[in-house]
């Protein structure tokens, strides 16, 4: 068990290291978006943008409302 302690400590140790990113060595980043007119950094590839991460609608219903009559909504023939 004392050996498990000195490995647990330098595992939490870690989780707090915060260094900027940069490709791996021999590798680059992602091609320039063909709309982009810069090539982003890798800190703006991070941040999602509204299709990736589209906002909730958390409206709750207070009441029950009757439905208008669909005039599309017709018996199969």
């Amino acid at each position: 068990m004392r050996g498990i302690a000195p490995f647990a400590l330098l595992a939490l140790a870690a989780c707090g290291d915060r260094q900027a990113l940069t490709p791996r060595m021999g590798a680059s980043l992602p091609p320039k978006p063909a709309t982009a007119a810069v090539q982003p950094t890798p800190a703006q590839l991070l941040v999602p943008t509204a299709p990736q991460r589209p906002a909730r609608s958390d409206e709750l219903i207070v009441r029950s409302q009757v439905r208008r009559d669909d005039t599309f909504d017709l018996p199969p023939q």
